[in-house]
């Protein structure tokens, strides 16, 4: 190398996080916090309680924002609410219907509260496919089916909130 490149390679500035590089890092950490969660919770450690639906609006390039609502049935009664949330992950706008199945809830009051969220999932036109985690810090924990129509790309986690309407 001459002293001229020498001198050019010392004096150029460091690069920047590309966005493919960070979208990249997100995917990775998205994936790593799903299979952590999936592993995490064994199937006895879990007491079914109830099932839950959400319908909900979900944009994101990047960061992402969700809002909807939905149903919980629990103890032989219906309970509607509502649902919001901000997270990191995916590209796209969507609308997600999910159903599934409420765990380790014991008392109406611990069902609202702000969950965490690890998702995955794609929506092109009608098709799509997707799975959801949350849980809150009384130990309730939602597993969901998402199906979504739009146009997205979901990888990446959320802190959702949900409140009785």
């Amino acid at each position: 190398m001459s002293e001229k490149a020498f001198k050019r390679s010392r004096h150029r500035r460091p690069r920047r996080l590309s966005w493919r590089a960070a979208t990249a890092t997100i995917a990775l950490l998205a994936i790593l916090f799903i299979s952590f969660r999936d592993g995490g919770q064994a199937s006895d450690a879990l007491k079914r309680s109830g099932t839950v639906q959400i319908e909900q609006v979900q944009i994101a390039f990047i960061g992402s924002g969700n809002l909807g609502g939905g149903r919980l049935d629990f103890g032989g009664r219906t309970y509607e609410f509502t649902i919001g949330g901000l997270g990191v992950g995916g590209f796209g706008i969507s609308k997600m219907t999910a159903v599934g199945e409420v765990y380790n809830l014991t008392d109406l009051a611990s069902f609202s509260g702000t969950y965490l969220q690890a998702r995955y999932g794609l929506a092109l036109g009608t098709v799509s496919a997707g799975e959801l985690w949350l849980e809150n810090n009384r130990g309730v924990v939602l597993h969901l089916q998402a199906k979504r129509q739009g146009l997205a790309l979901s990888l990446g986690g959320d802190a959702v909130y949900i409140d009785f309407d």
